[in-house]
């Protein structure tokens, strides 16, 4: 047997404790505590099935290791530990090791055929906080208020704002908190931590306030939605996190962002919005949106957005259930705009944010890869140039 075995990881820095790889992993290799979720090393058989989903890319680390990480050390872990460098003898150590390097890099390659990959947060944005507050030691805010954005009445989304009161919380846009509802699973075990996107800027829905907001679509029979959908002001919940430390806005006001959403997922860019608004009021031609809903009725935000000056905020809002009219979806938009995406793609600060359900990013990606066709490389190649400078950015469910 070897000395040597390829062990898989999860970056804690980078893990947003969504814990669907866990309910995922058939073999149950996967856990959590309170503060991380590993893989066990003596369970893990490299199925791979918990790679597409992992909304982050936080799952896909890797180590060749000597003695493998126990699941105790992985629970501390605040940061994934370095690569071991290995004395190796010439010839049988060196290549098991290149052999596991091998079996690893082509276990991925398959793996990440339908998935999104890793990415990096851009390198103009603020440092996050994360993991601040977590299942033994969540935090509790008060509900400051809980507005109906929707007249649609089988859309029914929710605009809440929390108030987090003296105790620090140091939130960014683009990242999420997890609310813990009340009660016990089938399993008589306490529920494991909804997340929600922050749709409020950094300093807060109301400026220099230590308060946040949340934008939550009531589901059928969903647990946490219903709980925080019938909040009422003055009622307290628990919260862990923050969570996230990718999926976040340049600080450069000349980076260019594009961003593509549906229903719920429209929270990351009002806060986006809301800090640019804020911060740099005066910037033209810096933001774009396509934002796709069933109906005017059911898009979150549908008032507000047309406030916001077009100059400031380009707005394309696609309908696909409106009356007499075919189905429109956003790779539609982008397809009927695809001069002005294929100028978008060239610009060396250009961003790309994808967020929403995960049905709706396999046909933005078959847009982009068209428009794309005339770039060198095509959209595989920009693509992967635009993550690795931390310029795409992809959060579905």
């Amino acid at each position: 047997m070897s000395q040597f075995a390829k062990q898989h990881l999860i970056d804690p820095e980078i893990c947003i404790r969504c814990y669907t790889c866990e309910n995922t992993c058939p073999i149950e290799a996967i856990t959590h505590n309170d503060d991380n979720v590993v893989v066990d090393f003596e369970k893990c058989n490299y199925c791979m099935d918990c790679i597409p989903v992992c909304p982050t890319g936080s799952i896909d680390e890797w180590r060749v290791v000597s003695t493998p990480y126990t699941v105790e050390e992985q629970f501390e872990f605040e940061e994934l530990p370095n690569q071991e460098e290995f004395e190796t003898e010439e010839g049988g150590d060196e290549s098991t090791i290149e052999a596991l390097d091998d079996e690893i890099a082509n276990l991925l390659a398959e793996a990440h055929s339908g998935a999104g990959g890793k990415t990096k947060a851009p390198d103009s944005a603020s440092k996050p906080t994360i993991n601040l507050y977590n299942l033994g030691k969540p935090i509790e805010v008060t509900i400051q208020g809980n507005y109906r954005l929707t007249d649609d009445p089988e859309h029914d989304v929710r605009h809440l704002i929390l108030d987090a009161g003296s105790v620090p919380l140091p939130l960014l846009e683009g990242q999420s908190v997890g609310v813990i509802a009340p009660g016990v699973d089938d399993a008589g075990k306490a529920h494991l931590p909804r997340l929600y996107s922050i749709s409020s800027p950094r300093d807060g829905e109301r400026p220099n306030y230590n308060n946040f907001s949340l934008t939550v679509k009531r589901e059928d029979k969903g647990l946490c939605s219903n709980y925080l959908c019938d909040l009422q002001q003055g009622d307290k919940i628990q919260i862990t996190g923050p969570f996230g430390s990718t999926f976040l806005m340049p600080n450069d006001p000349e980076a260019k962002m594009l961003m593509i959403c549906t229903g719920t997922g429209s929270a990351p860019f009002r806060a986006f919005t809301m800090n640019r608004q804020r911060t740099s009021p005066d910037l033209t031609d810096s933001m774009t949106l396509v934002f796709g809903a069933r109906t005017e009725a059911s898009l979150p935000y549908f008032g507000p957005l047309k406030k916001i000056p077009d100059g400031f905020l380009r707005k394309y809002l696609v309908l696909s259930r409106v009356e007499g009219k075919s189905k429109r979806y956003v790779q539609d938009e982008l397809l009927d705009r695809k001069d002005e995406v294929l100028s978008f793609l060239k610009e060396p600060k250009a961003h790309i944010y994808i967020c929403g359900l995960r049905a709706m990013e396999e046909g933005v990606e078959a847009a982009l890869s068209q428009i794309a066709g005339p770039i060198d490389g095509g959209w595989e190649a920009v693509k992967s140039k635009m993550r690795e400078e931390g310029r795409y950015h992809v959060e579905t469910y």
